[in-house]
């Protein structure tokens, strides 16, 4: 599956492993609503060019599924601050600029 990196140079593999950490470093960085959101622009760092469309378990599913990530974000940070910010929907624009961010286009 990683042939492609048995064929790059030092200096390519240098850019490659730049690229990685900027993207991993953008979801770690995620904070507030960020952290519930499909991320493909992550994944699309990986050479296969895949778009997976993920399984999206029912309403009352989901909704349980989302209070037990946020019970996890208490047990295992219980000091982390918190906010009263509610939701704001992003626009395309920045999307599109986290796009350019991980992918430096």
């Amino acid at each position: 599956m990683d042939k492609d990196l048995e064929t790059m140079s030092r200096e390519q593999l240098i850019e490659e492993a730049k690229k990685l950490r900027n993207g991993i470093r953008q979801h770690r960085d995620g904070t507030q609503h960020d952290l519930c959101w499909h991320h493909p622009a992550l994944w699309g760092l990986l050479p296969e060019k895949s778009d997976p469309v993920p399984a999206v378990p029912e309403w009352p599913e989901f909704i349980r599924g989302c209070v037990k990530y946020r019970q996890s974000l208490d047990e295992q940070n219980p000091d982390a601050p918190r906010t009263k910010n509610f939701y704001r929907k992003r626009t395309i624009s920045w999307r599109l600029s986290l796009v350019k961010n991980l992918f430096g286009r």
